[in-house]
Order: structure tokens, then sequence, then C-alpha cells
């Protein structure tokens, strides 16, 4: 087998170049997969030909310490293989995450591209900035000319219908709707179980996502039930949509477009939008332009990107990512027993939280009070309560209705308080969130555990290092640190002065009476 990254061996071409057209002109990176099984099984002969870098291990060893983290080569091999249509797509994907990212964004793996913001600039307002909005992509990104794009709508739908965006975006079809909606990626907050129980380690499906997998934004589109009833309606049997998208996914050697689908009901609430706006602006190309769903309340595994297709179905999808990806088993379930019928289909987002800042085993100078912030998010309700804890769950304190931002049907909720610490050293303090049905979260992390790694929903915690100035011997420290032009911070580094003169040494002792007892 070949090594894996960072060792991994460069690619080299195996026999003649394969070619792949795309499907479409203007839609460049696009190859039409699911209409062609013979296209499918060439694809996967090809592959068969080579020896790919295994995946990393990056669970029982120690995470890199790079950005990006993980590089995702055997992934760029993939696509290499496939030929001119998608070889240069690691490239141009990699592009427009300069482009259209902020720079110091956290690549959890370079491609396909996922990447979340810092931790303490996700929160700061309630509407994520597109720049900071996290990226969770399965393939490459696509080029899609606007002008040339079209949607077609089949299926089980009385008449099918080819649409063009320029009709989507015409009011006097279809009525305009711009919703306020918090996406979040199952693998959210993944590193805390990666830490204390490893599992599957695909470096894509299992990527090892911080607390930033998970923003919120206005989005701007039509909703998907008025473009179904401009199709006549769904007919008896068209119980689920299946939705489409132009990006290339592989999986066991196999090639297949990504595809996922919903259930009809969540359409016939409103809960399914086909967007081309995001925050008041186009859509970025790596979110999808120049159209996507943006599925309100569930994983968001299923805001299908560069939408090219939506077919009424009578059953969930038979692709790929529906049926093989994004389950939940049950803890005893693994590598060893593990098969793709005993695991149920993620789909609504369970109540989830996370403190933002202070970090995990962040050291604090405060005065009696640390200052937290963090997010809350149900996807089948709305956050009603926010509680924090300063000693690992014990005693919990409400965050003030004042300090969380606007309730939204669909969205997050960011939040701070101002917890009371008194105790000094190395304190837990964790987090959770109460939404409108009273669901809450599990208390710890192996409760939730599951061999995918999916929905890390339990209380989130982090380890800080309290040092409280308000107590008189910690005053009298941080004044000599001060007077000494040192810091007491790292507190792994040796104070490089005297932790107390002779005489108060011997002051104190004689009080004590020394070390031993009376004899």
């Amino acid at each position: 087998m070949a090594p894996a990254e960072p060792n991994a061996l460069p690619f080299r071409q195996k026999g003649d170049v394969p070619v792949f057209p795309e499907e479409r002109p203007g839609w460049g990176g696009y190859i039409e997969w699911e209409e062609y099984p013979e296209k499918k099984k060439k694809a996967a002969e090809i592959l068969k030909q080579y020896d790919f870098p295994v995946p990393p291990e990056y669970q029982f060893e120690p995470m890199p310490k790079t950005n990006p983290m993980l590089e995702g080569v055997r992934w760029k091999q993939y696509h290499y293989a496939m030929g001119p249509t998608l070889k240069d797509l690691p490239d141009i994907s990699w592009k427009y995450v300069q482009k259209e990212k902020s720079p110091d964004m956290i690549h959890v793996l370079q491609f396909p591209y996922n990447g979340e913001p810092p931790r303490e600039r996700l929160v700061e307002t309630e509407i994520t900035r597109n720049s900071d909005h996290f990226v969770r992509n399965h393939g490459g990104i696509p080029e899609i000319d606007p002008e040339k794009y079209f949607l077609d709508i089949g299926g089980l739908v009385n008449n099918p219908k080819r649409i063009t965006l320029k009709e989507l975006q015409d009011e006097s079809i279809f009525p305009r709707q711009t919703s306020t909606v918090t996406l979040q990626c199952s693998g959210t907050r993944r590193i805390e179980q990666i830490r204390q129980y490893p599992g599957d380690g695909d470096e894509l499906i299992n990527a090892p996502w911080g607390e930033g997998a998970i923003a919120t934004a206005r989005w701007t589109g039509v909703s998907l039930k008025k473009v179904l009833k401009y199709c006549g309606g769904l007919k008896e049997d068209g119980k689920h949509l299946e939705f489409y998208g132009a990006d290339t996914y592989f999986k066991k050697g196999q090639v297949s477009n990504y595809v996922v689908s919903v259930p009809a009901r969540k359409v016939k609430v409103n809960e399914v939008l086909l967007a081309w706006e995001m925050n008041g602006e186009p859509l970025p190309h790596i979110h999808g332009y120049p159209l996507r769903v943006v599925v309100m309340g569930y994983i968001g595994a299923r805001s299908c990107k560069w939408l090219y297709k939506i077919k009424a179905i009578p059953h969930e999808s038979d692709g790929v990512v529906q049926k093989k990806e994004y389950l939940y088993y049950t803890p005893q379930i693994g590598k060893h027993n593990a098969n793709y019928s005993n695991g149920f289909s993620i789909q609504t987002m369970p109540v989830s939280s996370a403190i933002m800042t202070p970090l995990d085993q962040e050291q604090i100078i405060h005065d009696g009070k640390i200052r937290m912030r963090g997010w809350a998010y149900s996807g089948s309700g709305w956050p009603v309560r926010v509680e924090v804890s300063g000693d690992g769950g014990s005693i919990w304190y409400e965050v003030p209705f004042e300090n969380m931002s606007t309730k939204y049907f669909h969205a997050w909720r960011t939040w701070w308080i101002d917890l009371p610490v008194d105790a000094e050293g190395w304190l837990e303090a964790c987090v959770r969130c109460w939404d409108d049905a009273l669901n809450t979260q599990p208390t710890y992390v192996r409760s939730a555990w599951n061999w995918d790694l999916h929905v890390t929903s339990s209380c989130h915690r982090v380890r800080i290092y309290s040092i409280n100035k308000s107590k008189p011997a910690t005053a009298r420290r941080l004044k000599q640190v001060e007077e000494a032009g040192i810091s007491l911070i790292p507190i792994t580094h040796p104070l490089e002065i005297d932790l107390e003169t002779d005489e108060e040494y011997n002051a104190v002792m004689e009080k004590r009476k020394w070390r031993d007892p009376v004899e």
C-alpha cells in the first residue's frame, strides 16, 4: 500500500490519459456520472489501476500543527486520475479559498476544501461574514457560467421543467424569499471525540473539525415549494426530493455526483430554499455558485451545492452520500460490525452549543469573573436557555436573556456571560443549551460517541487555568512579576524570581511550627 501523506508518492499517470468531457458548455469541472452507468464503470476500472495513498493517521498520532492541517493528497490523486476535466480542480478550488475566504481560516483539509474561522471571531456577530462562513466541500469546485445555467426538475412531478437562473430570479414567476438560517456540519466538534475515543478515519468524511463548523447567513432565493407548484406539484408517490450537485464524489473506488435527498414534508412547510444570494451578495463560488439548496434545521450535507437537478422520488435517495455516509451508529457498532443498514441517517440536527472563548487550556488572569462567549443551536426548534458551569457541571449559571442574540426560528443564538469564578488552578468550564421543546445535551463526550464521529452534541468543555487577582496572595505575586518585568503566563515557564525571601519563609514556618510533628 502506498504511504500516506505527508510521505505520499507523487502521482504518476498509468496508461493513456482518460477523457471524460464536461457535460455542458460553460460548466467547467462538471462530469455527469449518474446518467451514464458505463462511464461510472470505466472510471472505476481506471481507479483500480492505482495504488493510491492510504488515509493519514491523525487520531492515534498527534494532529499535525500545520495549516492546512491535512492536505488531502489521495483525493487530489483521484481527481488527477480522471483526466483533464478534473485534474486541475484541486488548484482551482484552492484559488477560490484564497480569494473568497479569510486569510486566517483554519484549513482542516486543503482538498476537498474543509475550513472554519478562528474561534473568537465566529461569535462576534450573529450573522456570519461570508469570508468567515465554514466550508465543507466533498469534491472540487465547478466553474459554472450563470448565463448558461439551468435547473432540471423531474421525476414524480406532474410537469417536468427546465428552468434558467434568470427565470428563477424573475419575481413575476417566483416570489423571492430571504431567510436567516444556520448551517451546521455533522462533524462540528469532532476533535473532542477523536481526542478521547478515536473512530473511523477517513480524512474527508471524518475531518477533524473544531467548534467552528457552524455559521449563520441570510440566504435569498425561492422556496422549493413554489418551484414544485410551478411544475404542477408532486405526483402521489413523490415522497422525497433528490438533489444533484455538479461536483464529483469518490467512495471506495467508485465515482458519482453529489446526490442527497430530503422528505417532501420539509418542502411543504417552506423549509427548503434554492438560494443564489448569501448575505445580500451573489453566492460565493466556494459555497455553490450560482445556485445551491439550503435545508433548514437539517445536517449541512443535505444543502447541496452547485445544484443542477431536482428529482421527485418515492423514497430516500440511493445516492452514495445519502445511503452510505452521515450515518449514526450505536456505541457498540464499529469497524468490526458496521453496515450501512445498521446506522440511521442523520437529518435534523440536535441541540448543541460551544464555548468559543476562552479557548481550551487558556490561562486567564481575572478579578472573580471570566467572560465567556459562544453559540447555541437546535435544528428542531430554537435555543431558549443557555447555561454555563465553571466546575464541570455541578453548578450552572443561566446566560441572561439580554446577552443572547436574536431568536430566529431556524438559526443559532450567540451568547456571552461574565461567569463567577472564585477558585484558582485548573477548572473545567462547560455549556449546555435548552431548546423550546426542553431538549438538552448529553453530559459527556462518551455519551455521544459513535463510530463515524458525527454530531458531537454533548456539553462542550474547556479547561482553563484560573488566576484570581482578587485573592491577596495572587495579587502579591502579580505585583512581584510586574515589578520584575516578567509574566505569569505561560504557567509552564518557571518563575525567574525567588518565590519568597528567607525572612518571609522563616516567619511563615515559625507560625506553622515547622514541618516535622512534635514527638
